[in-house]
């Protein structure tokens, strides 16, 4: 079964720079563990391809059912320097929400999630 990430989560961005942070946070405390496990770098690296050019810092804030990651080089130079539409990466969070993550229908059912 595939689900949304807004399914699961809510989040924050910003920026520094020419980098965007975005903050993943879990709506229960149940679907953590989920998102540890398969929102990695890696996985937002590719959903945020053609946009980031550098890589993609994981960092895990258990204490908050949140995950946290810093996408470098992804806003054009930055807010001073860029031509982009979003070079503060405000819409970061939104676009993060809208990945797809694979659940086993076993475990989809144990969160809540039915067909």
């Amino acid at each position: 079964m595939r689900i949304q990430l807004t399914k699961l989560a809510h989040t924050r961005s910003g920026d520094k720079g020419d980098t965007a942070n975005v903050g993943l946070i879990a709506l229960l405390d149940e679907y953590y563990p989920l998102l540890v496990r398969e929102v990695t770098a890696e996985r937002v690296k590719e959903h945020f391809k053609g946009i980031c050019k550098g890589e993609v810092e994981r960092f895990e804030l258990p204490n908050l059912s949140a995950l946290n990651f810093l996408l470098h080089e992804s806003l054009g130079g930055g807010g001073t320097l860029s031509l982009m539409t979003d070079a503060q990466g405000k819409t970061f969070s939104t676009a993060l929400l809208r990945m797809e993550i694979e659940v086993g229908d076993q475990e989809a059912q144990a969160l809540g999630f039915n067909r």
